[in-house]
């Protein structure tokens, strides 16, 4: 059970569930957060109030390639953990070493160490939704996407939902130093959330679901990857802990969990590209690449 948001009009946010079965239900909530808030409020879990509105309305006469997707929820913060997968490990020692492939560097007690790196990543107004272009740093000649599964939190720390996230990297600025982290990870439209929230609830094992992430130019197929969560050092519950700790947490706020998926070291975007990222269960998020 998938919930969405749309323009209506042009210019007025409207959410939706979509099932399984591609039909769309309007909802009467002005946002996600008020889902799950009104949901709490009832006794009932999201998955089921939603039902529950279900039975008792009918679906719009749209399809959803119809309508003009945003991103289904406005977080006022998007955080993003690092070097939770393997692989991302030995491509964040890849740029520290300058292709060293047998060194060792700190980020390898980051991957062993007890506290996660968590790092922010985006605001409401630099995070971008399905189908929206994406900027590339004008001073960075190294960049890739990150493909990650999304968790959407509440402020008491819960995991309501599921995301795709991409965390559009500069690997040339962060291996030149760690200190430029923050440059090599926040600018605008740099990160890109959606199409859709799939409710915590209807997941059965986070850890078993599909990654794939593809990147077209000039409308050929350029990269292909895929993952499983599986593959995941930590627990996500682990992260949310080290996230909320001591710190200022919204509703709705969303935190991304790494990446296992890492371009060929010789590859990086260029104006045009197309990428696309698909979660099983979570639909595909489609960006286009734009040069600043």
């Amino acid at each position: 059970m998938n919930i969405i948001r749309y323009l209506q009009d042009g210019d007025l946010p409207k959410l939706a569930v979509l099932t399984q079965e591609q039909e769309i239900y309007a909802l009467p909530q002005a946002n996600f957060q008020e889902l799950i808030k009104q949901s709490r409020q009832d006794n009932k879990l999201p998955s089921e109030w939603v039902q529950a509105w279900m039975d008792q309305s009918s679906p719009l006469r749209v399809s959803i390639d119809e309508l003009h997707l945003i991103v289904p929820v406005e977080a006022a913060e998007v955080w993003a953990a690092g070097v939770t997968y393997e692989r991302s490990r030995e491509a964040r020692n890849y740029e520290a070493t300058g292709g060293k492939l047998d060194a060792s560097t700190f980020y390898d007690k980051v991957y062993s160490a007890e506290r996660p790196e968590i790092f922010m990543k985006s605001t409401a107004a630099r995070t971008v939704g399905p189908n929206e272009e994406m900027c590339l740093r004008s001073d960075s000649s190294w960049q890739i996407p990150e493909p990650e599964l999304g968790l959407v939190i509440m402020k008491d720390g819960s995991i309501v939902g599921y995301t795709i996230g991409n965390d559009l990297s500069c690997r040339d600025i962060e291996g030149e130093n760690p200190l430029y982290l923050p440059q090599a990870k926040v600018w605008k439209r740099s990160c890109s959330i959606g199409p859709a929230i799939r409710l915590a609830e209807t997941v059965i094992n986070p850890y078993d679901l599909n990654i794939a992430c593809r990147i077209y130019r000039a409308g050929e197929l350029a990269v292909e990857g895929n993952a499983s969560t599986g593959q995941l050092k930590r627990k996500l519950d682990e992260l949310v802990s080290y996230l909320i700790k001591d710190n200022e947490v919204f509703d709705g706020m969303i935190l991304l969990t790494g990446t296992c998926i890492v371009p060929p070291n010789e590859f990086s975007l260029q104006d045009g590209d197309e990428v696309e990222i698909e979660i099983s269960g979570l639909g595909i998020l489609r960006n286009t690449m734009k040069q600043l």
